[in-house]
Formats: C-alpha cells, structure tokens, sequence
C-alpha cells in the first residue's frame, strides 16, 4: 500500500449582509485554461509531515499561489478529507473583501503532451471572492465537504452535508 500524499490549504472566509462568501483559486495551466465550473480550488498544495505542520505548509502555499500574506485571523480546521489520492488539511480563516489575487509561482510541464516541450504556467491564474453557493458549483468535486464544513461552522444550525461540530482552533 503506498503511504498518502500529503497537502494542506487555507480557506479565507467572510460574513456580510450578503451572506458567505470564500476565496478560492481557478486552477491554472492549460487543462484548466477555459474551463469554469469544478476548477476552482481551496488555495493548498502538498508538504511532508517530517519537515513541517499543516498550517505552516498551509500559509506558505498561500503566499506562494496568491502572491500575498495570508490572512491574519485564527484559523480553524475544518478536518481532512481525501481526494485525488492525496490527504488534504484544510483550515478556514476569516477576512475581509480587501484579500486579493496578486500573483502565483509557475509549474513545469510539458504542452503540449508528450512534445518534449516544458511550458511554464500559473499554479494558480486567478483567484476571487465567490458566494458559498456559487462556489458549491465551481470548486472541484472532491473539496465540497469542506465547504459544507465552513457553512456549519459560520452557521451552526445549517444542515451542511459531512458539517462537523467539532471545528478547532490552531
């Protein structure tokens, strides 16, 4: 059996008048390149245990897909899932509408397939402020539990699908 990958990732949040709101990254790179709904992502990329905790693995993957620090706030986890063969940690922070997409580091890889070629291209190529129910349509399948998790946590009384009640500070 092979050990899991490891990755972990934050998941700014807001509460206004109307309503939640999340900031999540479009995936970058040419497989997503026109494509809307199911490439967005929880900001988070991989990290191995050994070497660092999630939360700082967490906000560095942050800063390096976004382009800025992370916010301030107490994060909380909101647990682990798996998905795409990975364990993935994930911790919501709250914010304020002025987080915004600065810029994101670059991943190799070769486009078009099997063109002996390496192309350079955004980890992340954009990122925004997107409404809990719109975003239920476009982050990618395998992170839905996560945003049932932040809606039970914002709203205890939601029936939010695989909520948790036991969300804790780190």
């Amino acid at each position: 059996m092979t050990s899991p990958r490891y990755s972990a990732g934050l998941l700014p949040y807001l509460v206004d008048e109307e309503g939640t709101q999340v900031f999540l990254g479009h995936m970058g790179g040419p497989f997503w390149a026109r494509k809307d709904e199911a490439s967005w992502s929880v900001v988070k990329g991989m990290y191995d245990p050994s070497e660092e905790d999630a939360l700082s693995a967490a906000k560095r993957e942050f800063r390096e897909e976004i382009g800025v620090e992370p916010p301030a706030g107490e994060a909380l986890s909101l647990g682990e899932l798996r998905a795409s063969r990975k364990l993935i940690t994930v911790y919501a922070v709250p914010s304020d509408s002025s987080l915004a997409y600065v810029g994101s580091n670059v991943v190799s890889i070769e486009w078009p397939p099997r063109s002996g070629r390496m192309v350079e291209f955004p980890e992340t190529d954009r990122a925004a402020w997107i409404p809990l129910e719109e975003a239920r349509r476009l982050i990618v399948r395998g992170q839905l539990p996560i945003l049932d998790r932040l809606e039970h946590l914002v709203d205890p009384g939601s029936p939010g699908v695989g909520a948790r009640d036991d969300a804790t500070p780190c």
